[in-house]
């Protein structure tokens, strides 16, 4: 799976507490993504296996709401989502006793 910033905000909302059921406008809140940047992920993850959905079984009438669609990382996804993570912030760690290149306005 190609892990992209977007995709890390999202594993992170989910990683805060693995077991916990997220619905799409609480992991956009969360985010700060856009729902045609969040639920496109959400599918993904849930087609790799990493996520687990099913639709809460409310009477809109009564609550005022629609349904909300819940998700939930799969053991499978928490410890996927950890590697991947841990993987991406090695990736994104500066090297050791590299030296960080000065922006041009300072030149």
């Amino acid at each position: 799976m190609r892990i992209t910033t977007t995709l890390v905000k999202v594993l992170e909302v989910f990683l805060v507490d693995p077991a916990a059921e997220r619905y799409g406008l609480d992991i956009m809140h969360a985010t700060g993504c856009p729902s045609g940047t969040i639920y496109p992920i959400l599918i993904r993850l849930q087609s790799a296996g990493w996520l687990q959905s099913h639709w809460e079984e409310i009477d809109p009438v009564l609550v005022g709401r629609p349904a909300r669609r819940w998700y939930r990382l799969t053991p499978h996804g928490v410890q996927s989502a950890r590697v991947e993570l841990a993987a991406y912030r090695q990736r994104r760690a500066p090297r050791r006793g590299a030296v960080k290149p000065r922006p041009t306005w300072e030149s």
